[in-house]
């Protein structure tokens, strides 16, 4: 029920949602100038790869973006936390589902970009295998719940700060340059590849985009370590919770 209603909800901002899909285009800049770079063969890999990776990119932050921390602070800023509480429903599953259902309504836009850079590049066309697509489809899904989890954890501060998301701007500042949004971690040195491995970064884009495009991955130890991340924040996500509502006292109710 709250999937189909927030879904008819977002679909009268369809007209939005153009904008928020074409905002996300930032990897497919990279994408022309890491493949106009490769052309001199200084790297590792060739053009035709790294635009089809940096195209995955595309693909894989169009259906993990989160904004929840925005919403809960406005929530909890503004008291209007107050009255989901009385209902039988954690509240966090009204924000996951409106999440989902804005992957829905975004699908149409994401396909025609996706499209019209094929016809661009015609290089980098050529569907996955179905065990890379199926495998690449579970690792994205679970990028976007460790992606959600953590900013629903930052999002818990707003208990105690009336802004939380400046915490979550300045992890994105990290997360733009280990994530392999803006540049495959091939081609960093081994030794900060070794150390961003041990992060969740490389598990919110890197991960899933290389299982996509059907670069060597170790694609059992990529699934763990995002489950393995998620469960970390979860527990500190839920340990913030309970302590959150006993310092929360419905501010602007």
């Amino acid at each position: 029920m709250l999937l189909s209603v927030y879904y008819a909800y977002m679909v009268e901002y369809r007209a939005e949602l153009m904008f928020w899909v074409l905002s996300g285009t930032f990897p497919l800049i990279f994408m022309g100038l890491w493949a106009k770079a490769a052309e001199g063969g200084q790297f590792a890999l060739d053009p035709a790869t790294f635009i089809r990776y940096f195209l995955a990119v595309f693909l894989v932050r169009q259906l993990t973006v989160v904004w929840v921390v925005w919403e809960f602070e406005r929530e909890v800023n503004e008291g209007r936390l107050s009255p989901f509480l009385l209902q039988p429903l954690d509240p966090v599953w009204r924000h996951f589902f409106s999440h989902v259902s804005e992957r829905l309504a975004r699908l149409p836009f994401i396909g025609a970009l996706v499209g019209l850079f094929l016809w661009l590049y015609p290089q980098a066309a050529g569907l996955p295998s179905p065990g890379q697509l199926f495998w690449g489809l579970v690792a994205t899904a679970l990028a976007f719940c460790l992606r959600f989890i953590i900013q629903y954890t930052f999002a818990m501060m707003a208990f105690w700060t009336e802004r939380a998301s400046a915490i979550e701007q300045f992890w994105y500042l990290i997360y733009t340059f280990l994530s392999g949004m803006i540049a495959p971690l091939a081609v960093f040195p081994e030794a900060v590849q070794r150390v961003v491995l041990w992060t969740p970064f490389p598990y919110l884009i890197y991960v899933p985009a290389n299982i996509l495009t059907g670069q060597p991955t170790d694609i059992g130890q990529g699934l763990l370590a995002i489950v393995g991340w998620g469960l970390v924040f979860l527990a500190i996500n839920r340990w913030l919770w309970r302590r959150g509502l006993r310092q929360y006292s419905g501010m602007g109710a």
